[in-house]
């Protein structure tokens, strides 16, 4: 057995296969691939990596299955699971996973091609545990994959608490040990115990509160724009493969596209904290509907015409468009008098934290500072959008203040 001194569990017992996976080099790599991507040019202390999160995801795993009263080889299984969910991820995280998956087609849950060979296929066969059931419990299909991923999954509550201690931010703090002790399968759902309602709704709240502070942060959203318009350059100038970029660590990735003559300049940038300002920041109400849905070719043709409309430079322009507002965890369900029932038939909370989801969506141009002015308006001809003057006005303002944030 490992002890492992942990920054948000204390002390993590890992044993058995879970014990063994640690040291093969997929689940090392995570040591080098920092959870929050680029959030650490908001808040610096923001480094922690994938590595920490998979040991909490596993200590939490572990104390859900003890309480479940759940043993053996399943628990072994999930056990896999929770140490392994994460190794599918590209560098930075979230950051260019869409991009990477547009090439490969994989997501960073689809991990089966990652267990079925190499170290982690003989560790897992050393311990008569099937790879294909351990990725089938990461992509969260089964009953217990629902403890690995789900609206209730011992991977949200980690990241949670993980993201608020490394960022000093407060607003994702949840109590885990009462989470973890009230799950309770029926029927063959993962659910909450009677009584907990209350429970249920500071998971919701905390990820609604973390989401404009840290996840989508306005220097956040920049700068993962900004790395992903400097990968698919590195991708279109053969500077790399998709299905190499995919195994690559953050250090990997920021050689690679330092070395691009393509991608360079976005290098430098993300290096330099020399990142480009916002030319529109719009709301939802604002943005016609073929906008917002959008696909990635459509969302190119619209740069390249706002770059040809403002006379600038292609690379100038970026066009970030969020994916609609959803609240995934509105459907974690518990128990209320002995019957199962959604949290969003139940939570008067969940109503008003859709109309805030709504009300803080912002589509993002960004563009370097001195043509946020000719990009802004340019995007508004271009993209048809209705914005108050006001906001259009005082861009350069609003830039200058948050900023210093």
């Amino acid at each position: 057995m490992a002890t492992i001194k942990d920054s948000v569990h204390d002390h993590i017992a890992v044993e058995g296969v879970s014990e063994d996976l640690l040291d093969t080099p997929a689940v090392q790599r995570l040591r080098r691939i920092k959870q929050l991507g680029t959030v650490e040019l908001v808040y610096p202390s923001a480094n922690h990596t994938r590595f920490e999160h998979s040991l909490g995801v596993y200590h939490l795993a572990t104390r859900a299955l003890d309480h479940l009263g759940i043993e053996g080889k399943r628990a072994e299984r999930v056990r896999a699971a929770a140490i392994l969910h994460d190794i599918g991820h590209s560098p930075f995280s979230h950051n260019i996973e869409e991009l990477v998956a547009r090439h490969t087609g994989k997501y960073h849950d689809e991990v089966e091609d990652l267990l079925t060979g190499g170290e982690i296929a003989r560790v897992l066969a050393l311990h008569d545990i099937d790879p294909t059931r351990v990725a089938a419990l990461v992509s969260g299909d089964g009953e217990f994959g629902q403890l690995v991923s789900g609206e209730l999954d011992v991977d949200r509550m980690d990241y949670l608490v993980r993201d608020a201690h490394h960022t000093g931010v407060p607003y994702g703090t949840i109590d885990t040990g009462r989470l973890v002790r009230e799950l309770r399968f029926v029927d063959g759902e993962l659910v909450l115990a009677d009584g907990n309602v209350q429970t249920a709704e500071s998971l919701l709240l905390a990820r609604a509160l973390m989401n404009p502070v840290v996840y989508n942060h306005h220097v956040a959203r920049i700068s993962k724009a900004m790395l992903r318009r400097g990968t698919e350059a590195l991708l279109s100038s053969g500077g790399a493969d998709a299905g190499t970029v995919r195994r690559m660590d953050d250090r990997d990735l920021t050689v690679a596209l330092r070395d691009c003559p393509d991608s360079a300049e976005f290098a430098r940038r993300l290096d330099d904290r020399d990142l480009y300002k916002r030319a529109v920041w719009a709301e939802l109400r604002d943005v016609p509907d073929d906008i917002v849905d959008a696909d990635h070719d459509e969302i190119a043709a619209f740069e390249r015409d706002i770059a040809d409309r403002a006379n600038v430079d292609p690379d100038w322009v970026v066009l970030d468009v969020p994916s609609r507002p959803e609240m995934r965890e509105s459907t974690s369900r518990v128990v209320v008098s002995g019957e199962v029932r959604q949290l969003g038939t139940q939570s008067t909370l969940v109503g008003a934290l859709r109309r805030a989801q709504h009300e803080q969506w912002r589509l993002g141009v960004y563009a370097p500072e001195e043509a946020t002015d000719r990009v802004g308006q340019a995007t508004e001809e271009v993209l048809g959008l209705d914005l108050d003057a006001l906001v259009v006005d005082v861009r350069k303002s609003i830039n200058a203040t948050l900023d210093e944030f």
